[in-house]
């Protein structure tokens, strides 16, 4: 397993950045990272992941990627309760809903990434392959709708 394997799929890693976002360090990842805010589907437990925004359509629309496919237990919890909440930047736990897109418009989506970030993707690709044993791994997208500041 790659280095970047490793991290994505250790567990105590991946949640390091949470802490800061909660202590309201989101800006440190420059918009890049995000904070989603969800609900556990059985316990109703609030959960959180951080995840990169893939892209950003708006100030209010950002889109993200489910890297280990539709399985990812933030993905299904979006799926069972799209109300969320989301910290990116120097907004903190704004509420949201998350719109899970076809897979026409994932795809559409990761080209879009992939064109425009070939570097990223290709240590990312490498990662989730070598994590997920997948040669070809489908990545669902979803985009998320912040309630505008007002």
């Amino acid at each position: 397993m790659d280095l970047g394997a490793k991290f994505l799929t250790t567990r105590w890693a991946v949640r390091l950045p949470i802490p800061l976002f909660k202590a309201g360090f989101g800006f440190l990842f420059f918009g890049r990272m995000l904070l989603l805010e969800h609900r556990g589907r059985s316990s109703g437990e609030r959960r959180y992941v951080v995840i990169e925004a893939a892209e950003r359509e708006s100030a209010d629309r950002i889109v993200v990627a489910s890297g280990f496919g539709p399985t990812a237990q933030w993905y299904r919890n979006l799926r069972a309760e799209p109300r969320c909440g989301v910290s990116i930047g120097w907004r903190r736990r704004v509420p949201a809903r998350a719109e899970l897109l076809d897979a026409a418009e994932s795809r559409a989506m990761l080209e879009r990434y992939i064109r425009d970030r070939p570097k990223a993707w290709a240590v990312l690709h490498r990662a989730i392959v070598d994590a997920t044993g997948e040669p070809d791994p489908k990545i669902p997208m979803v985009r998320l709708h912040l309630r505008s500041e007002s």
